[in-house]
């Protein structure tokens, strides 16, 4: 492993991940069952990221899991050869159901040091939210290391993050098996999920452009991408019971990297309709708390009706993320009665917000 697993919640699942160096069959145990990365029944060894998919209900239960690996010297088609099962063992605690503490980093660009001081400066945190554009870009396949580091000095494994895709992060060669680097649902960089007394719902806007724009040289098509999420949204209100209708849910937020309620200056002045769409269906129906975004490289809270509210926003909109050199900033939030939040950055300025 080149670091710590990174356990991501993805619907009533954790996805944990890792970098690693060489190729291995890996797999975790948990709570007296194991769990593999395979593909339709065929371990998985020539891989530089592993996914493992557990129950949130085994492992929180559990309290630990355990990796083993086991490196592969000659994957030969009969009597393969192989090193002995390393195994390294991980506490793990679960959202807690009151007064979880959060820490939200967005617009990172590779940077390690400053985000992860900023984190610091929070303290202590239940859940990590990484909300897009960690990498600069995916045309250097090590880019998606940075993911990995920041989660290992900020959670060392032990406590679980939610992942949401930036614009950024779909441009270069590596755009396109980002899925296989990073937690995804049945494929999809939308999703739901639920930790402790919070729902969430991750949203992906794509480009910020128009899929028609020079700079991406025809090798996108959020249109399309934007529709379907339409469509997830939809499905999501019907099946709210099991959603952010479902027994224990307190909190309710959305985790979308670009602010997509904020119309900005052409040609970033995209999908008016189908945001608007959106922000109706989540206002009417799901009635979300906060919006976390990041993408403007801004600290801001943007109120209903406020300076960012183009399109009807669903709630408060807090932009999470400031980026400069050798600087970050990000945004921690305790989920109590009433909800706190302020902005930290790298240099040890703090602010309180007035939510």
């Amino acid at each position: 492993m080149k670091t710590a697993p990174a356990v991501f919640a993805v619907g009533k699942e954790y996805q944990i991940m890792v970098p690693v160096s060489e190729n291995s069959l890996f797999w975790i145990e948990t709570g007296g069952e194991s769990f593999y990365d395979e593909q339709n029944g065929i371990m998985r060894s020539i891989c530089s990221t592993h996914r493992v998919k557990v129950p949130m209900e085994v492992l929180d239960k559990a309290g630990e899991y355990t990796v083993c690996e086991r490196e592969i010297i000659d994957r030969k088609p009969y009597f393969p050869e192989t090193k002995e099962t390393k195994r390294t063992t991980f506490k793990f605690k679960p959202v807690p159901q009151k007064n979880a503490r959060v820490y939200h980093i967005a617009d990172t660009h590779n940077q390690i040091v400053a985000p992860t001081v900023a984190a610091g400066i929070f303290g202590k945190i239940d859940l990590l939210i990484m909300n897009g554009d960690i990498p600069d870009h995916s045309g250097d396949i090590s880019n998606y290391d940075t993911i990995y580091k920041i989660a290992d000095i900020v959670t060392g494994g032990h406590i679980p993050i939610v992942f949401s895709r930036g614009n950024h992060d779909m441009r270069g060669y590596y755009a396109e098996l980002i899925a296989e680097h990073t937690p995804n649902y049945n494929g999809n960089t939308y999703y739901s999920f639920r930790v402790g007394n919070v729902w969430g719902l991750v949203l992906d806007c794509g480009e910020d452009k128009d899929d028609s724009h020079s700079e991406y040289g025809f090798t996108v098509s959020c249109h399309k991408f934007r529709e379907r999420q339409t469509d997830f949204i939809k499905r999501i209100i019907e099946n709210k019971k099991e959603e952010y209708k479902a027994k224990g849910v307190e909190h309710r937020i959305i985790v979308c990297h670009n602010p997509f309620t904020y119309v900005m200056k052409p040609p970033f002045d995209i999908e008016k309709e189908i945001y608007s769409e959106w922000a109706k269906l989540i206002k009417d129906n799901i009635k979300p708390e906060l919006m976390l975004c990041g993408h403007i490289h801004r600290l801001a809270v943007s109120k209903i009706g406020g300076e960012f509210d183009s399109l009807g926003q669903p709630c408060t909109v807090i932009l999470g993320s400031d980026v400069k050199e050798n600087f970050h900033s990000g945004l921690g939030i305790v989920f109590s009665d009433p909800i706190e939040a302020e902005f930290c950055s790298s240099d040890g300025t703090v602010t309180q917000i007035d939510l």
